[in-house]
């Protein structure tokens, strides 16, 4: 399986390529999709680092680093009596072994009580600001990426927890998943560009596929809205694409692509570009076949052409 963006970004611009953070360079807030394999054939060491938890919460507690409920007094604490119970740190003094798990454990528990870790609490945050992204997952998750982002790394993936899948009642949904939507995209793109961070950062905002634009009313959908690839929109800003454009249009019933098609390679390969990373460079495949970083029409992809015209 070809690997995600997160994944080839988290090659070419992560420990690879200098990155010295403690966190991870490929964060997913909150969750996984989970049926998918985010690193593919690149394998684990590419996977990102999952949060867990709900930035919505009083207090942010991200899953394999704080646990709820423990203060950071108690952590200490439970890191004091492991030392004192471990027989084998002394005997085993000097081991390369034991070496390299004492600093993966001096590294988790800066994750936990130093600094690195404070990206996550959002009480550091003005309540204005935290109001204007939206008190819900999805619009806490932005604040989270935008802090993420000022912190350097490199590629932050947020999941919209529920998911589009409007089969059932699209309408009731959208009522009120769209404006929390609207909410938090729009305070982190204003965000960011107050913050002289957008011009440096690619916000990529769409779904695997549309929904169909024929309704069906029949029980027991009640005015759902299925699957449809034929045609579907994304929305771009910043990183160097140009604001304010529109490439490719639908038909008047939004059933196929009218004219200028763009493809999900088309626009992946378009954003590696701007990155700095070579579309058409190398990935490195365990079985050593030849693979390119995005897949060309050689693969059987269909392709319309880069985004030529905003970038």
């Amino acid at each position: 399986m070809y690997p995600s963006v997160g994944a080839v970004v988290s090659l070419f611009k992560g420990y690879n390529a200098g990155y010295k953070g403690m966190i991870p360079p490929y964060v997913v807030l909150t969750q996984p999709q989970g049926r998918f394999s985010e690193s593919g054939f690149l394998g684990s060491k590419y996977k990102p680092f999952a949060t867990g938890g709900d930035p919505a919460q009083p207090r942010f507690a991200v899953e394999g680093i704080v646990a709820p409920g423990v203060t950071d007094q108690r952590q200490r604490e439970r890191r004091d009596f492991l030392h004192q119970i471990d027989s084998l740190e002394g005997a085993l003094k000097g081991d390369a072994q034991l070496a390299a798990k004492d600093d993966a454990e001096k590294m988790a528990y800066e994750l936990i009580l130093g600094d690195a870790g404070k990206v996550f609490d959002l009480s550091q945050e003005k309540d204005d600001l935290r109001d204007r992204y939206g008190r819900t997952t999805f619009g806490q998750s932005c604040l989270v990426a935008r802090r993420l982002v000022e912190k350097g790394i490199p590629y932050i993936t947020i999941n919209y927890q529920g998911g589009w899948d409007t089969h059932k009642q699209n309408f009731q949904v959208m009522q009120r998943r769209l404006p929390e939507m609207d909410k938090g995209l729009a305070t982190l793109l204003e965000d960011l560009s107050q913050r002289g961070l957008l011009d440096s950062t690619i916000v990529w905002w769409n779904g695997e596929f549309g929904r169909s634009p024929k309704i069906d009313w029949e029980a027991p959908w009640s005015g759902g809205r299925n699957h449809w690839g034929s045609v579907f929109s994304a929305l771009l800003a910043g990183g160097g694409f140009k604001g304010g454009q529109v490439v490719g249009s639908s038909d008047a019933k939004g059933e196929q692509v009218k004219d200028r098609p763009v493809y999900p390679a088309d626009l992946i390969a378009s954003m590696y570009e701007l990155l700095g990373i070579d579309p058409d460079g190398k990935l490195p495949h365990p079985l050593g076949l030849p693979t390119r970083v995005t897949p060309t029409a050689a693969d059987g992809l269909p392709l319309g052409g880069r985004l030529k015209e905003i970038m």
